[in-house]
């Protein structure tokens, strides 16, 4: 199973941008999903989760601004972000869940200049 990224760019700061991630394969039956992201030099940390029951969770420096959403018939998930600031630059990285493993996308850049 791959998991494809999109949506990923630059963008000025207080601007806003989609990402969307899916499941390479029709059959994927996605259970929780997540996005997270890596800026330079720093460790990897969690952005948004969504469960299969679609309780979300957020990280303290993206709420309000973020919302993380699922499409169950699609398999996908997509993170849409408002109110982008310059520390909001990294590589963004979608997580896929299903009953027997975690995958990760190969993760999507967002550049956010001020």
């Amino acid at each position: 199973v791959q998991v494809v990224e999109s949506g990923g760019g630059l963008v000025q700061a207080g601007g806003a941008l989609r990402l969307s991630c899916a499941a390479s394969e029709s059959t994927f039956s996605l259970n929780n999903g997540g996005w997270y992201r890596q800026a330079p030099g720093k460790q990897r940390e969690m952005v948004a989760q969504i469960s299969i029951t679609g309780n979300t969770n957020y990280g303290d420096s993206v709420k309000g601004r973020f919302t993380i959403s699922r499409d169950n018939a699609k398999n996908t998930v997509s993170l849409q972000m408002m109110s982008l600031k310059p520390e909001d630059t990294a590589v963004y990285y979608c997580n896929l869940e299903d009953n027997l493993w975690s995958y990760w996308g190969q993760g999507t850049q967002v550049t956010v200049s001020s």
